[in-house]
């Protein structure tokens, strides 16, 4: 009884899960109904594109902001308001009557994401029992790959076939509900320690923080280039019908789970330099088939699960890279270089989507993949050095 007590995840956690995975949601569904939107503000796809790059960008540069700013605020206090912004966000975009309204909704949107998932990691880490913070913030960001899976194609479905505001309606409604869950179930926390701003800033001018974040930066926005436009990719070159694209988001989301979950045991097992660098290589493979497979409706099936695998598969790697390089070279700022990884993740998104839009505008979309290609190319580069540096500081 005992036992099974002692590593029971605290409650607290499940709102932190349900939050995270209407987080998900609200991030890639626009992916899913980005040729709605553009035609129903009649606006360029490559425009539209704007509303995954430059959500990605406000959240890479919103959350250390915010993290750093707020710092001092109590934990449950802080997680309650920033549910309360992202849930107005949602609405804002999903009454938006205009374009540049629907951006703004999304911005607000974004910043309240990235605070709260750098905020809500170290929470879950403190909810869980002895030895199990692993455990309980893996169970936090599964909400968010659960998304991929289940949130945004049944999202997309919903949107091509009633209309792309729907979603965000119901997405408005996952976060009402998060925020009761939060209010009930998170307990009261104080505040430990806070990293102070000459801390947080001197991270922002290491070598290796800056070389891991080029790293998340590269090899995870490679996929972006062409992902934000996959649903115009499968209908328009691969000649998929709308439907039929909505079910092979499933099988990418799939991927994208099995891939978390493959690429923390790679990870734990190989080192997650090795792990990378392995796995970027097969990206990199991928993306070429990708090219390559656009008109043929198999063939993309079967890439479009083992891309989702390799993708997501990296997460883990750097997630683990980023804490042992700031646990090694800025041990008094490990919470402001978690958020500086949440904005490396989302700059990687803004990059990919901002050249594969380039590309769009030029009537390329084919070559949407070619983009990645380059980026998870030189992702090895950095990869390379940081892990000299690992090796000589372990040595030394």
């Amino acid at each position: 009884m005992t036992s099974s007590t002692s590593t029971r995840i605290h409650r607290g956690v499940w709102a932190l899960a349900i939050m995270a995975f209407a987080i998900g949601v609200a991030e890639f569904i626009v992916v899913g109904v980005l040729p709605s939107i553009a035609d129903d503000f009649g606006l360029p796809l490559a425009r539209v594109g704007g509303l995954v790059g430059l959500y990605a960008f406000a959240l890479a540069v919103g959350t250390p902001i915010v993290v750093l700013a707020l710092g001092r605020c109590p934990r449950k206090r802080l997680l309650i308001g920033l549910v309360a912004v992202f849930l107005a966000g949602n609405l804002i975009s999903a009454a938006a009557n205009s374009y540049s309204l629907l951006l703004l909704g999304r911005l607000i949107t974004a910043v309240a994401h990235g605070s709260f998932f750098a905020i809500g990691a170290t929470v879950a880490a403190r909810l869980a029992p002895k030895g199990q913070a692993s455990r309980a913030i893996a169970l936090m960001f599964a909400g968010l790959t659960l998304a991929m899976v289940i949130g945004v194609p049944l999202g997309s479905l919903v949107g091509n076939s009633l209309g792309w505001r729907l979603p965000f309606y119901g997405v408005a409604l996952l976060a009402a509900l998060a925020l009761i869950s939060v209010a009930l179930w998170v307990p009261e926390l104080p505040v430990t320690t806070v990293s102070k701003p000459k801390d947080a800033l001197g991270a922002l001018v290491k070598l290796p923080i800056l070389a891991m974040m080029g790293i998340t930066i590269l090899g995870f926005g490679a996929s972006f280039a062409a992902f934000t436009f996959i649903t115009s990719i499968m209908v328009d070159i691969t000649r998929f019908s709308t439907s039929m694209a909505n079910v092979l988001l499933v099988v990418f989301g799939v991927a994208t789970l099995v891939g978390n979950l493959l690429g923390g045991r790679l990870a734990a097992q190989w080192g997650w330099p090795t792990a990378l660098a392995r796995l970027l290589a097969g990206l990199l493979i991928v993306l070429v088939a990708l090219a390559m497979a656009m008109s043929h409706q198999v063939a993309m099936v079967v890439v479009l699960f083992i891309w989702g695998l390799l993708a997501f598969g990296m997460s883990p790697g750097f997630q683990a890279g980023m804490l042992e390089t700031a646990e090694r070279w800025t041990p008094r700022a490990i919470d402001f270089a978690s958020a500086l990884n949440i904005s490396a993740f989302n700059l990687g998104i803004a990059l990919g989507e901002a050249l594969g839009g380039l590309l769009v505008a030029h009537g390329r979309l084919d070559m949407t993949p070619w983009a990645g290609i380059w980026l998870v190319a030189l992702a090895q580069l950095p990869l390379a050095w940081l892990t000299f540096r690992h090796r000589q500081a372990a040595q030394g």
